[in-house]
């Protein structure tokens, strides 16, 4: 065989590859803080590696029923401790809304104006699952479908929007957040807890830590903006107390070593809030503002950075659609028979092998759903953004190459 000089395919799909990371590379202005922008990708990206790790949907004749291998298999809650990493989401959010915020009122443009701009990019991707699940609810309804399966489905579907609107509830208050010390919100998941747990108070109670827990990590992001996180002493005394308190808890107060609730556990960390899920996200923070410098110097390479900014263009499509993509590949596979960590119950190391064999797929059937509702992530971005920073975690698009070149010039001038 000659060799024609050309290169192959995977050769010159490398080549792509490297060219377009140059270019959002170049794309990118110096002041963005890549290492904020990894942080929520990380988040993002553990939310949904966690949901596919330990929640399965168990096939049972004609039904479908939600199982967890943390039941059977409790020796395996640190798992959870590495994927739920809302707590990630929220510090950043905290972080990037404040400033947003502070960006905006430099500029000149009002509360208003600046919420409308940052829900709008919460909730319009949201309309298209709506939309979907809606239909499918009443497809399988008139066609005779379990109950429970409908149920099980249509709440694994749109389970992901409660974050959403904690998330918007705190972004609507983040004026009145900014000053906000997180001892407060600790404080009063403390209490909730001690009445709810120590004397024997309503269960429902539970869910004032809801907006609570979630406001100790979002007041740390403020806190962030101010200035008051940056020496390296903070990261590590929030990481060290977290850790040592939620150690305390699980040891000696009875609260579950899983940061993930488990269908059938007497109680959840996570559904509400306990002390002890927030106190470990307080840990969980501090690792992060540890991060910040090694991640910040990671990212100077153009293919590290792009593969972060891609998931940042994307990651309210990824959050959205995972659970979808996961049970469309369990209805699918049910053609083929029950199918070993797809349909099968999650109790020995032999589902754990098979499962994670299936995330690739999970993956593909996610990467479809992508290609398809991506539309509704960015829609206004030709249009004035009315925050007055590009904050929401997305980097420009690729410029023309006579901006790039000239870009990349000043940047080799520079010594970046």
């Amino acid at each position: 065989m000659r060799d024609t000089g050309r290169p192959g395919p995977l050769a010159t799909l490398t080549r792509h590859l490297r060219h377009q990371a140059r270019r959002i590379d170049a794309a990118t202005p110096e002041s963005r803080d890549r290492a904020v922008d990894a942080l929520r990708a990380c988040a993002i990206l553990g939310v949904v590696l966690g949901h596919w790790l330990v929640t399965a949907l168990v096939a049972d004749g004609d039904t479908l029923r939600a199982a967890s291998p943390l039941d059977p298999m409790p020796w395996l809650a640190p798992v959870s401790w590495m994927f739920q990493t809302l707590a990630v989401f929220f510090l950043v959010g905290g972080h990037v809304a404040t400033r947003s915020l502070a960006s905006a009122r430099a500029g000149g443009i009002g509360y208003r104006q600046w919420l409308a701009a940052r829900l709008s990019r919460l909730f319009l991707p949201v309309a298209a699952v709506l939309a979907l699940w809606t239909v499918v609810t009443a497809a399988l309804l008139l066609s005779g479908a379990d109950l429970l399966t409908v149920r099980t489905l249509a709440k694994l579907a749109l389970s992901p929007l409660w974050f959403l609107l904690v998330f918007a509830a705190l972004t609507a208050a983040t004026p009145l957040l900014t000053r906000v010390t997180p001892l407060w919100p600790l404080s009063v998941v403390l209490y909730v807890d001690l009445f709810r747990f120590g004397l024997d108070g309503p269960a429902w109670t539970g869910w004032i830590n809801l907006a609570a827990g979630w406001l100790v990590p979002y007041t740390l992001g403020a806190a962030w903006t101010r200035g008051e996180l940056e020496r390296p002493r903070a990261g590590w005394v929030l990481l060290l107390g977290g850790a040592a308190v939620t150690a305390v808890l699980v040891a000696f107060a009875g609260y579950p070593a899983s940061m993930v609730g488990v269908p059938g556990a007497e109680v959840s960390n996570l559904n509400p809030p306990t002390l002890a899920a927030v106190t470990f996200g307080v840990a969980q923070c501090g690792l992060a503002l540890l991060l910040r410098g090694p991640l910040r110097r990671a990212l100077v390479r153009p293919l590290a950075w792009a593969a972060v900014a891609l998931v940042n263009l994307s990651a309210m499509t990824i959050f959205l659609w995972h659970q979808t993509a996961m049970m469309a590949t369990t209805a699918t596979g049910l053609f083929a028979g029950r199918l070993p960590g797809l349909h099968t119950l999650p109790d020995d190391l032999t589902w754990i092998a098979y499962r994670l064999a299936w995330l690739p797929v999970f993956a593909l059937a996610l990467a479809v759903c992508w290609t398809a509702f991506r539309f509704g992530e960015h829609p206004g971005r030709g249009r004035a953004r009315g925050d007055g920073a590009r904050d929401d975690g997305a980097v420009p698009a690729p410029v023309p190459p006579e901006r790039t070149a000239a870009t990349r010039r000043v940047r080799e001038g520079s010594g970046v």
